[in-house]
């Protein structure tokens, strides 16, 4: 079971909303409120985590993507926009490749179309220290990894800090190794040439896990493209500078 919260107007545009590794859907908390005026939002927690049932590990993206399709099927979506960060992102990827016609526009934040040796041995570490430690384990560096020292020094973002704590150790062991492996056997991007929707790829400057020249490069590859670049953000760049990432989305989605 997949679990889901819709927002905004009935009859509006739909726009679904996929959410990274590690969190669920409040993590599109600081965009809902801007975009529930205009779309019909579907935030779902991807298998594994918050509400979603696990199922088996390891995952991989048909698995994800056959989820997103039963979602559209179950609200009778034939078509919507598509946001997503992170696996999130990886997954609209997949699913704008495998369902081309389901798909309006796409945005992709903060993520990756391929899983090179070092990509692929920094799983493996997470995945190890998961089993020795537990989900607890992986937070603190985790966090230092998703924002900025900045951002995360600063007193007034303690409460989003506590969100994305709470979100992380909601995730099971099971939906957070399941969707490490998916990670590590990423393979899309030969894929990008074939997208057909009009795309924007978003990523946050300072981001390490999927580095500006990284999303650049799928930008190129992508026809329909384009980058933008957040300053002052890592890899939650959508939480990390909200007003600047709502805007980018907002003037995409209005094209």
């Amino acid at each position: 079971m997949i679990a889901y919260q819709v927002d905004g107007p009935q009859g509006a545009p739909w726009l679904v909303m996929s959410n990274s590794l590690a969190t669920d859907r409040r993590v599109w908390e600081p965009q809902i409120h801007e975009l529930a005026n205009k779309y019909r939002v579907v935030r779902y927690d991807t298998r594994g985590h918050g509400a979603s049932q696990a199922g088996t590990a390891p995952y991989n993206f048909g698995h994800l993507t056959e989820d997103v399709h039963a979602l559209f099927e179950e609200l009778e979506i034939e078509q919507a926009d598509f946001i997503g960060i992170s696996l999130g992102g990886m997954t609209g990827l997949a699913f704008a490749m495998c369902a081309p016609e389901r798909v309006g526009r796409l945005v992709c934040c903060d993520a990756r179309a391929s899983a090179p040796d070092a990509y692929k041995s920094m799983w493996e570490n997470n995945i190890a220290n998961l089993q020795e430690q537990g989900i607890a384990g992986l937070v603190e560096p985790t966090l230092e990894r998703w924002f900025t020292s900045e951002f995360i020094m600063a007193p007034n973002n303690a409460g989003s800090l506590e969100t994305v704590r709470s979100m992380f150790n909601a995730t099971s062991a099971i939906g957070y190794e399941g969707a490490a492996r998916a990670l590590q056997n990423l393979d899309m991007l030969d894929g990008l040439p074939s997208l057909q929707c009009k795309t924007l790829y978003i990523v946050g400057e300072s981001d390490m896990a999927a580095p500006v020249a990284v999303m650049q490069d799928m930008a190129d590859r992508t026809p329909q493209a384009c980058l933008k670049i957040l300053p002052n953000a890592a890899h939650l760049s959508n939480i990390e500078q909200p007003d600047a990432f709502n805007s980018a989305i907002s003037d995409f989605l209005s094209l």
